[in-house]
């Protein structure tokens, strides 16, 4: 007959297995001299609290602030535009002139006095930039029979320069407002990933046609910015494993792009996919329910850690931490980045240091976001809800 252990022999056990996992999760790295305390990342995402010229509010430092004390590793803010006509949304955080310096000081100065460090992701919106917003045309990388109604600009040789030129100006004001590193967005719908897609780019010149072409602006933007901010400087890129749509990247293109990218020099990949404005993120994303469900992009993540060195930060529907101890035990990948679970629990990180191991509360609704274009910035719908229901009893 099998011996069952006894109550403290049961706890013994359940707790040499949770500082085991603790010291996985919890142990220090670091990306090109950036030291994080941990291997969890909060994912860059439209917070909907910047000024409509694009500056830091107190809001938004108190939103990045909360997160910092919550416990996470690192921050990567905001979704941040870095020309006029690159902007995607209302109320985006921008880093197009060198006016906006002094607020993101006080931003970046405030989430390390919380133990967390933090760095920029530079963006440009491409054709789905809000030109409602900016007056200008949107840029295209080619023509498209869905521009007949928008006031649409396709790129020239002459605007790739000025692009290139943004993105390493904006990566220079970022160092200068105390930034520990910043990510170049090239996945989801920017117009980098616009430029890396089949489905968006058609042209036929040297920004065209094959992959080496189709990457060209990105080598062109790293070794800008890598001249202005020095080789100390930590400089991510994060990229789809595959594009989801009809011919889009797929994961070979994307394992081909990422060793590229990785030969290059950039310091670390965050790895996600789909394309937001179609609505297909990925092939896994609408049904999360379950643990085995979870992290959907996974076995993407197991390819790329086969080909790349560089350290690579997995996103995409993590809930639970027994799942993102499994992936940083079985070497799927370096770092775990959520976006959404932090709306509803800042500080989700320190709860499970604390042992509380229940999986994050997030309720995949998305309702989140509705306030942030009624002007209000975004926040947990559901829990305001649940909070006020409570209260009303």
């Amino acid at each position: 007959m099998l011996k069952h252990p006894d109550i403290p022999e049961l706890y013994a056990m359940l707790s040499e297995k949770w500082r085991e996992a603790m010291s996985k999760l919890f142990a220090e790295s670091s990306i090109n001299g950036m030291v994080l305390k941990n291997r969890f990342v909060r994912a860059s995402i439209w917070e909907g609290l910047a000024t409509t010229e694009g500056e830091v509010t107190p809001e938004l430092v108190k939103m990045l602030t909360t997160l910092a004390k919550g416990g996470v590793g690192l921050i990567i803010s905001s979704y941040s535009y870095v020309s006029l006509e690159g902007q995607g949304a209302p109320w985006q955080l921008g880093i197009y002139r060198d006016e906006l310096i002094p607020k993101l000081q006080e931003m970046t100065s405030a989430v390390h006095e919380n133990g967390c460090k933090i760095i920029m992701q530079l963006a440009h919106a491409g054709q789905f930039a809000e030109e409602r917003i900016t007056g200008r045309p949107a840029l295209a990388v080619s023509a498209s029979d869905d521009f007949t109604e928008r006031y649409v600009k396709i790129i020239t040789r002459e605007d790739v320069q000025r692009i290139v030129s943004s993105y390493s100006q904006a990566a220079k004001r970022a160092q200068d407002a105390g930034f520990d590193g910043i990510e170049i967005h090239s996945a989801q719908d920017c117009i980098l990933s616009q430029f890396l897609s089949p489905a968006f780019n058609a042209r036929h010149d040297e920004y065209g046609g094959s992959i080496d072409n189709r990457t060209r602006i990105h080598l062109m933007i790293y070794r800008s910015i890598r001249k202005l901010v020095g080789e100390a400087y930590p400089i991510v890129i994060k990229i789809n494993c595959g594009d989801f749509i009809e011919d889009g990247i797929t994961i070979d293109d994307s394992l081909y792009i990422a060793k590229m990218f990785s030969d290059t020099g950039f310091d670390a990949i965050e790895m996600t996919g789909g394309i937001i404005r179609t609505g297909k993120l990925s092939l896994g994303r609408a049904d999360i329910s379950s643990a085995d469900k979870e992290s959907y992009l996974k076995d993407y993540a197991f390819r790329y850690k086969k080909e790349i060195s560089t350290p690579l930060i997995l996103a995409g529907g993590l809930r639970s931490f027994q799942v993102a101890e499994k992936i940083i035990s079985d070497g799927i990948a370096d770092y775990i980045s959520m976006s959404r679970p932090f709306i509803r629990e800042p500080d989700l990180i320190n709860r499970w240091e604390r042992g509380d191991l229940r999986k994050a509360e997030c309720k995949l609704d998305n309702l989140c976001f509705n306030p942030g274009f009624a002007g209000k910035g975004i926040y947990c719908v559901s829990r305001e809800k649940e909070e006020n229901k409570t209260a009303g009893h």
